[in-house]
């Protein structure tokens, strides 16, 4: 997997790789639990997960004029 820094501009916070791995990891396991935990979602689960985290960092680290 591609490296993936996220900066917010507000305070300069970098976001580390392995804080970045656990936030995706936590997500997607609320949603497997959301599930009921039924297997063959898994990596539907990651993948959305780490869309929806990188979204609300950009979301975030945008300009406010």
């Amino acid at each position: 997997m591609a490296e993936f820094n996220v900066e917010r501009k507000i305070n300069k916070e970098v976001i580390e790789a392995d804080r970045f791995q656990k936030m995706i990891a936590e997500r997607a396991y609320c949603k497997s639990e959301k599930r009921g935990f039924i297997p063959g979602h898994e990596m539907k689960d990651w993948l959305e997960a780490e869309w929806e985290i990188k979204n609300q960092y950009f979301y975030w680290s945008q300009d406010v004029e």
